[in-house]
């Protein structure tokens, strides 16, 4: 099994942004136990603060044959119809994550334009919100592809 986690603008910075709200531990330290915690799935990882390289990776899964893709697109979520067309435009189904409440914060954020075109979404869990994603791909599959 293959599943990549994709992850938007200013998620670089996670361990030292706002760490009442994203917590602090860096997304390479969680990467590493994540990867650990699900050694018999291969997991990749991207991440960029451009929207049309978040855009280009989506378009070129196809490719790759995922079995899922995990996706924090960040702000981009909430103002991105490209980002939210490009998920709609491809077969390998996506999960989107906040790792924050986004229904408890500003009301710009209320609003999650790629959720339509997403087989679920999980927000407000922290980073334990990637490993449910995670789990279900795993759990789900045989069905979530065909």
């Amino acid at each position: 099994m293959k599943i990549l986690i994709i992850n938007g603008p200013n998620l670089n910075l996670l361990g030292t942004r706002e760490p009442s709200i994203y917590g602090d531990t860096t997304f390479e330290y969680f990467l590493t136990q994540v990867r650990n915690q699900f050694s018999t799935v291969k997991i990749d990882y991207f991440q960029s603060n451009v929207e049309g390289e978040l855009i280009n990776k989506l378009h070129d899964t196809e490719e790759e044959e995922y079995e899922g893709i995990v996706l924090n697109a960040g702000g981009y979520s909430h103002t991105s119809v490209a980002l939210a067309d490009a998920v709609a435009s491809i077969k390998t189904p996506v999960v989107g994550v906040h790792i924050s409440n986004i229904y408890t914060r500003e009301n710009e954020r209320h609003i999650e334009l790629l959720a339509q075109y997403c087989v679920g979404g999980i927000y407000g869990l922290g980073m334990k919100g990637y490993e449910l994603a995670i789990q279900h791909f795993i759990a789900n599959f045989k069905t979530l592809r065909h």
